[in-house]
């Protein structure tokens, strides 16, 4: 379970912002939002089953997303998939003077098995400048070990399977990711948690399509994804999964179809031949009476809308993170998905019946239709919005304050952030202009 995320000086964000999932100490209206949207994680602690974060564009709300990838990248990999000397490929802020040369920050604090820990590092391109792991006790915190740049510090009494690999650490990679590497129990326990996590990165993601095709035959989730896409309305009767022989595409220029066979012998000389997964959806066919007679199968990459796409590739991670209780962000959840199939998609984590392991969302959207105190408590709505220096700040709706007083539950909160009233919203001159006319001005024949 996610607690909170804190990242700075990275891409768009030149100071340390943070994210939290702790729900405050508000009352909603209607109040079934504080039974629904909120869980108890602990004896003191109430964390949020959702979290929705607006801005204009280039706002760098999705730069929140991209730091959390980076983080769980480069936790995943950096023992075993870079080299001494090899840099590590991090984004600082680039539009101040101030900033350059400084370390990248991510932090997450999160809770595993009914536990506390806060994990974190400080990277540039060329090393680990910081990194640390605490773990909250029944008082306190308890660091597990802590590095900078010249030594790192392992506690020998809580965190003894560290001992002895501070050498066996390059500069470019995370000791916590080493030492899972040589089987420390916490620490892959950690890494467990940071593979679970799901990142999506928008409609260009093609990772995600990849996902969904090879889980969706074994998937223990398969009629779960099956059901939730004929709930959606999107007129797929049915969904099978084909396999084929994997070939060269036919048209292709001869040297690529060249490297493409040279790769599939390699394939099958390793034992995994290549093969083709495709998705193949039925829809039903009408007579002219308008009377059910057969059914049509379409291709889903081939004939599908990109809509329905997106809403296949959603729907493994989708189904995985409630089954499982686990985390999942998504950069523009509402791109080329209706905006009623999104609140749906909301409901889903924000009901305990169809959420019963806690599972938590979070995503980046200009879908105004979503901002409405009877679906999100003040707190699960965030914003981001850039300076005229490009730095992004982030803010939530229940810490904003105009004229000095807080925002009231009976708020518009869409008609409100339209008018500029929250701010994160486009800078937008006379545009009219551009071609030559005044924005008061009628068309002219």
């Amino acid at each position: 379970m996610l607690i909170e995320f804190s990242v700075g000086n990275y891409r768009s964000f030149r100071e340390r912002v943070t994210l939290s999932m702790e729900a405050t100490g508000i009352a909603s209206q209607p109040p079934s939002l504080d039974e629904h949207n909120v869980f108890a994680a602990g004896a003191n602690l109430r964390l949020l089953t959702s979290a929705a974060i607006y801005g204009a564009n280039a706002s760098g709300k999705s730069n929140i997303i991209m730091a959390l990838r980076f983080m769980r990248n480069f936790v995943l990999t950096s023992s075993r998939e870079t080299q001494s000397g090899e840099p590590i490929f991090v984004e600082p802020f680039q539009l101040s003077t101030e900033t350059e040369g400084q370390p990248s920050e991510f932090e997450l604090v999160f809770l595993i098995e009914g536990v506390q820990y806060r994990y974190g590092f400080a990277v540039n391109a060329e090393y680990v400048v910081q990194e640390w792991l605490y773990r909250l006790g029944a008082v306190r915190e308890t660091a597990l070990f802590t590095r900078d740049s010249k030594q790192i510090k392992v506690n020998v009494r809580s965190f003894r399977e560290g001992r002895g690999l501070e050498e066996r650490t390059r500069p470019n990679a995370l000791f916590l990711s080493v030492v899972a590497q040589f089987n420390g129990q916490l620490a892959n326990l950690l890494l467990i948690w940071f593979r679970q996590l799901g990142v999506n990165t928008g409609i260009s993601d093609q990772q995600d399509m990849l996902n969904a095709l090879h889980h969706f035959e074994d998937s223990p989730y398969r009629s779960d994804i099956e059901r939730l896409i004929r709930h959606l309305d999107i007129g797929i009767d049915e969904i099978e999964f084909e396999r084929s022989p994997a070939a060269p595409p036919p048209n292709v220029p001869f040297e690529i179809a060249e490297v493409m066979r040279t790769f599939f012998d390699r394939l099958s000389k390793s034992g995994r031949e290549p093969e083709n997964i495709r998705i193949k959806t039925y829809h039903q066919r009408f007579d002219a009476a308008g009377q059910p007679k057969d059914k049509v199968v379409f291709d889903l990459e081939q004939q599908e809308s990109h809509g329905t796409q997106r809403l296949f590739a959603l729907a493994y991670p989708l189904m995985r993170t409630l089954q499982e209780g686990l985390i999942l962000a998504i950069d523009e959840m509402d791109a080329r998905i209706h905006p009623n199939l999104v609140i749906e998609i909301i409901r889903l984590f924000n009901n305990p019946i169809t959420n019963p392991q806690h599972a938590q969302l979070i995503f980046t959207t200009h879908n105004t239709n979503l901002l409405s105190a009877k679906l999100f408590r003040r707190d699960q709505i965030w914003f981001v919005e850039k300076s005229r220096q490009g730095a992004s700040d982030l803010y939530s709706l229940v810490e904003y304050r105009i004229d000095g007083k807080i925002i009231r539950n009976d708020a518009l909160f869409e008609k409100d952030y339209i008018a500029g009233r929250y701010g994160a919203v486009p800078f937008i001159g006379d545009l009219s202009a551009l071609l030559g006319a005044e924005h008061d001005q009628k068309a002219r024949p």
